[in-house]
């Protein structure tokens, strides 16, 4: 899938946010991107640290072991699973119900 790839920190993950939404998880893939809905409007920085909050339950990863990479204010980001491999990621992929 096109939406993530390995780097020697662990996988980057292109995710797509959906601020103002009604519940927060994961809603599945998306063109390229996971779609991410969070609850926060996208104002100081409160979004943000919804969407590393709510990456980070969905993969059962500590919120320290999820970073951003790029797109911090815009709505299309990428993120950093840190010291995650490609396999545990695809792993954590098809027990969330994705792919």
């Amino acid at each position: 899938m096109s939406f993530y790839t390995e780097c020697p920190e662990g996988v980057i993950v292109s995710v797509r946010a959906q601020p103002r939404s009604s519940r927060a998880g994961i809603e599945g893939v998306l063109a390229d991107a996971i779609k991410v809905r969070i609850r926060s409007a996208p104002v100081d920085g409160k979004a943000n640290k919804e969407l590393i909050e709510t990456v980070a339950d969905a993969f059962d990863l500590p919120k320290s072991r999820v970073q951003f990479k790029s797109g911090e204010t815009s709505k299309t980001k990428r993120i950093i699973l840190v010291g995650v491999s490609l396999d545990e990621f695809e792993k954590m992929l098809k027990e969330i119900g994705i792919k």
